[in-house]
């Protein structure tokens, strides 16, 4: 059964797709969760709706058009916290509920609800087609290339906002390029769990880790082999008893999440937090 669900053209690019957006995701959402930003994947993905309306609307990729409107989004939600000091979570259910309008208001002007966009809504992991799966190529390889120059700079402004800035590191630069780089990852993503499911990949492996983990490196290791676990478990799945791929993923997430959870509670509490 395994040699025959591995052998099709169309589930490999699926699962190459899905393990390296799993990744990216798990490491952006160790920060954010620890910066107490993890809804933001939330509000970014209901903006998805907005940027894959327009360009099925227009006859365009949705992912060239998702992500500079789902970037724009990110860098708005910082910009009311910070230049009109609006609470994080205010701000991000502003903007979210600014995105799902907008989408749902362009969805009626172009007919309805269409088979591209439920695919986009829901998940389609084993739609991803070549172009999109060298892409999440190239999102994991800029994260890794972030966590690896960056990392000091990460970690501090992680922890302690202030005492980054005493050592001169540039932390509005640091949340920026956190923000736009997972804006990319929650574009990349919604063909893999689909829109309304995107935020439980940037959520629950990085939780689920903190739980277990004893350092901080432990945790990024976890978070992603939890998250690509997820993925190659839910797919298989899904294509073993035929039903939805997104939610099998995010189903397979939570039962990760209760394991370590009970394994937190037997003794093996984390020091990583």
């Amino acid at each position: 059964m395994i040699a025959e669900f591995l052998s099709y053209g169309f589930v490999q690019r699926g699962l190459v797709a899905g393990t390296l957006v799993a990744a990216s995701c798990a490491l952006l959402g160790v920060f954010l969760v620890l910066k107490r930003l993890s809804l933001i994947g939330d509000g970014m993905s209901h903006v998805c709706l907005t940027g894959v309306a327009a360009a099925l609307l227009l006859s365009a990729n949705p992912v060239y058009v998702s992500v500079p409107v789902v970037a724009a989004a990110s860098l708005g939600i910082m910009k009311l916290t910070q230049k009109f000091k609006i609470y994080g979570d205010a701000a991000i259910g502003i903007v979210s509920a600014a995105g799902l309008s907008v989408g749902l208001l362009i969805t009626a002007l172009a007919g309805g609800f269409n088979t591209d966009l439920l695919g986009y809504l829901f998940g389609s992991i084993l739609t991803v087609s070549k172009d999109e799966a060298v892409l999440c190529a190239l999102l994991l390889a800029a994260v890794l290339a972030g966590l690896f120059f960056f990392y000091r700079d990460l970690t501090s402004a992680c922890f302690d906002e202030p005492f980054a800035r005493t050592r001169g590191i540039a932390v509005q630069a640091v949340n920026t390029g956190l923000v736009v780089i997972t804006s990319v990852a929650v574009v990349l993503a919604f063909k893999v769990v689909g829109i309304f499911l995107i935020s439980a990949l940037l959520i629950i492996p990085p939780v689920a880790a903190l739980l277990v983990s004893r350092t901080f490196k432990q945790v990024l290791w976890l978070a992603a082999c939890f998250g690509v676990g997820s993925v190659w478990a839910g797919v298989y799945l899904s294509f073993v008893f035929n039903i939805p791929s997104g939610a099998t993923i995010i189903l397979v997430n939570l039962l990760v999440l209760a394991c370590a959870y009970g394994w937190a509670r037997m003794g093996g509490t984390s020091n990583a937090r």
